[in-house]
Order: C-alpha cells, then sequence, then structure tokens
C-alpha cells in the first residue's frame, strides 16, 4: 500500500514498487519537499524510515518537474533495495527505452546510467553495444518516414499474445478490411518524403488469403527504391513456396520466421500450429528466395527450463538468421497465460537472458536494439541482435523514436516527430476491426492532420 503527498507521482511511485516482488504488500509512505536548493524525500517502508537530499538546481519549470518527479521514484528504489536487499539489473529505471534515454543524455550517458539511475555494469554495457552497432544507422532528420501495414489475423492466438489479432478461420469480414486497408494505404503514401523502411506487420500477414495478399502488396506497390521492406511471415505452417514468390516479386528484402521456441511440448502449450521441425524446413525454403530473416524467440515461457532455452539458442545461432530478437515473457490484459497466471516466476530467466547475449557474441551477433515492457520476468528486456550490416532500419527507427510512422490498419498507431522540439504527436485508429472499416474515411482524415498533409 502507497501512500505519497505528491498524487501526480503516484503511477510513477507504483511502477518503483513493482519493481520488487512482494513489496506491493509493504506499507510505504513517501513525502517530497522542495527546501534549501534540495529536494528532500522521505520514504518509509513498513516503520523504517529512509531520507535522500538530491540537488535542485534547474533551468526552467519544465526541466524542475522532469527532475522532481527522477529523485522521487529513486527515493522509492533506493529504499526499497536497501529494505529487501535487492538491486535490479535496470537499477530505478521502469521507462521502455533505455537506449533513447542515453541519446537524450548524450555524453556521460554511462556515468548517469550507472551512478545516478543505478544501472548495473553488464546493462550499461549492452546499452554501448547498441549505440555502437546503431552507427550509420540511426539518423535524425525531420523528412524521415517508415511506413507499417497491420493485418491482425494469424492461424491461431498463442497463449501469450496480447495483440488485437483474430484467428482467420473465424473472420467474417476480411475482404472488408483488406478493402478499408487498401484505401487507408492509398492515402497514406504521400504522407512520407524520405521513405526509410516498409513494414507489414501483424498478427501474422501472411495467413491472409493470396488473392487478398496480394491486393495488399499492391496497394503498397512494388519496392522499385529497394528500401529494407520486411513482411512478418511468422508462423511456418502460413508459408509456402507461392508465398514466398508472391513476397519476392514485391521487393520484400526480409522476413520473420518466428519459432518462439523450438522445443514441441512449449508450442503444444502455446497453442500454436506447427512443430519445431517445421520452422527448420520453412527456414530452409526462405534461404531458396534470398530474403533476410530475422527469428523471435521468448525466454521465460511456461514449463520450459534453463536447458529447454539453450537448446533453443543453439538451434536458432547454427541457423543463422540475420537478426534474433530475444524477448522476455510479458503478461498482459488480453492474453490467455495472464488469466491463468498472476505473476511470473522468475526461476531462470535471468540465466536464459544472460546465455542468450553470451552465446550470440560468440556467434557474431551483436545487440542492437531493446525495449522494455511493465509485467516482464525477472525485470529483464527484450533484444534485437543482427550479424555485420543486417542492422533493420525499422528496429532502430521505432524503438529510438527518431522517424515518422506512418501506421495503417486495426489499432496501428502513426507517429509524427519533431526531433527540434523533442517531442511527439500519435494518432492511434480504432482496435476493433468493424469499428476501422466504419470510420475509415474519419481515420484517413485525421492522419491527415497529423501529419499535415494537403493534396
Amino acid at each position: 500500500m502507497l501512500h505519497t503527498n505528491v498524487e501526480a507521482f503516484f503511477p510513477d511511485l507504483t511502477e518503483e514498487i513493482n519493481l520488487f516482488p512482494g513489496a506491493d504488500n509493504f506499507e510505504i509512505t513517501h513525502f517530497m519537499c522542495e527546501k534549501d536548493g534540495f529536494f528532500e524525500n522521505t520514504v518509509t517502508v513498513n516503520d523504517k524510515k529512509y531520507e535522500y537530499k538530491d540537488n535542485a538546481e534547474y533551468f526552467g519549470e519544465t526541466e524542475r518537474k522532469r527532475y522532481s518527479k527522477r529523485y522521487a521514484k529513486l527515493s522509492v528504489y533506493r529504499a526499497l533495495s536497501s529494505f529487501t536487499g535487492e538491486k535490479m539489473a535496470w537499477g530505478a529505471l521502469t521507462g521502455i527505452r533505455p537506449v533513447k534515454l542515453a541519446y537524450q543524455h548524450g555524453e556521460g550517458y554511462e556515468d548517469f546510467l550507472k551512478n545516478e539511475m543505478l544501472v548495473s555494469d553488464n546493462k550499461t554495457e549492452v546499452v554501448k553495444k547498441i549505440i555502437e552497432a546503431q552507427k550509420g544507422i540511426y539518423e535524425i532528420n525531420r523528412d524521415n518516414g517508415d511506413f507499417f501495414v497491420g493485418i491482425p489475423f494469424c492461424p491461431s492466438r498463442c497463449s501469450y499474445c496480447s495483440f488485437v489479432s483474430s484467428e482467420i478461420a473465424k473472420a467474417k469480414n476480411l475482404p472488408e478490411y483488406v478493402d478499408a486497408l487498401v484505401k487507408e494505404i492509398a492515402s497514406s503514401k504521400p504522407m512520407i518524403k524520405n521513405l526509410r523502411s516498409l513494414y507489414i506487420g501483424g498478427g501474422t500477414p501472411v495467413s491472409l488469403p493470396k488473392e487478398l495478399l496480394k491486393n495488399v502488396l499492391d496497394a503498397v506497390g512494388k519496392n522499385e527504391s529497394g528500401v529494407e521492406y520486411t513482411v512478418e511471415a511468422g508462423r511456418p505452417d502460413c508459408i509456402d513456396r507461392e508465398t514466398l514468390s508472391l513476397l519476392k516479386e514485391y521487393g520484400v528484402t526480409r522476413i520473420c520466421v518466428n519459432p518462439q521456441t523450438f522445443n514441441d511440448k512449449t508450442l503444444v502449450l502455446l497453442g500454436r500450429k506447427h512443430t519445431a521441425a517445421d520452422v527448420i524446413e520453412k527456414f530452409a525454403l526462405a534461404r531458396e528466395y534470398g530474403f533476410d530473416i530475422n527469428c523471435d524467440l521468448i525466454a521465460g515461457l511456461p514449463e520450459e527450463t534453463l536447458e529447454d532455452f539453450k537448446r533453443s539458442i543453439d538451434t536458432v545461432t547454427a541457423l543463422r538468421p540475420e537478426n534474433v530478437t530475444v524477448h522476455t515473457l510479458c503478461l498482459k490484459k488480453g492474453s490467455k497465460l495472464k488469466e491463468s497466471c498472476s505473476r511470473l516466476d522468475e526461476g531462470e530467466v535471468s540465466e536464459m537472458i544472460e546465455y542468450s547475449s553470451r552465446e550470440a557474441a560468440k556467434a557474431g551477433y551483436s545487440p542492437y536494439y531493446l525495449y522494455r515492457q511493465k509485467y516482464m520476468a525477472a525485470n529483464q528486456e527484450n533484444t534485437g541482435y543482427a550479424l555485420s550490416g543486417k542492422v533493420c532500419v525499422y528496429n532502430v527507427d521505432v524503438m529510438e523514436e527518431i522517424a515518422d510512422n506512418v501506421a495503417c490498419g486495426a489499432n496501428a498507431v502513426s507517429k509524427k516527430v519533431f526531433p527540434e522540439e523533442n517531442r511527439i504527436e500519435r494518432y492511434g485508429s480504432p482496435k476493433d476491426i468493424a469499428t476501422y472499416i466504419s470510420k475509415i474515411d474519419a481515420i484517413i482524415d485525421e492522419k491527415k492532420k497529423l501529419f499535415g498533409f494537403q493534396e
């Protein structure tokens, strides 16, 4: 139970409390004031008092508010760390994008992460490696933009999934959805001045019937400029020669073949309709077409041991996809797994993440993007690894939020970046597919306003 004299900070302080297993059952009070040039924070945990003083110098009202919140969060983190004897690998950081924070801080970010935000040496080194890997890709240009198309349908729904995605066999409005999507794509393409990348995601886009998938690809257009063009092929049970040939015809350069695990027992538990052998077979088929390939794995899946996860990592590194993304299982509302499990058992998850990092490096992969989410097992992160020269532009732009993102489809979120002002404006389309279809004209109008587009 948390009590604070700054109610506006309540959600942020609660995030710090949630970093510590069981701390939500503690009696915690927080009091902050500004006195004699210092932020003074007093935190009491189960009747044990902790007091902290931090310099309150600032250069304006905005900075003062930002730092007062930061030190309030730090005070709660430091108090709970002292009380429990635990230190979190990411210290007091609770945000999604640690690398973006490092960029914003500029020179000296390593000292800031380690000594102010109390991030471990290991995680600080990961951030440093990512910034190094992004050189030549990371670019701030107000004309830069990426184009996203969302296909929220899958052959089956995975138990961990919280995305707005429907089982394709049960979908009754596929043609209507594609018609609306095609209309939105046509109106949105002119909104990007300097196209950096194309990305068709989901769901599982290639689960669409071939004629509907072709309609979407026609709307996007053939990739005549040769920019990075990714399609989430995702499930091996949706990959065949006809689909791969179609993607190649339109200039797709990169596809995702996502096993999540190479353990058949786990795949059954997740509700996926394929085996590990199917993944390997379809991976080899995709290689025939010359695509760069990304593979996703998840650490912390139900009933998986460290040895199970090691086998998955060893298998994927032997396949040598251009990108490997290692996710930490995250329990979100809307997933079947969330309904059956209130909190993840941290168990061996940290060892899984350490193993993936170590083995990826041995196999010649470097971390190049990273993001974090609430409710992640062991307070870890999702990390993308790439072979030399194979960094995914779209992932860098999206994670560091350095380029406009013109997004089409139900639940797609478009972003307009204002780099000079260090701010972002967003527009999210309706999640419900029927609502998206019925409101497509209004959605198009709102996006035109966001991007200042005049026909």
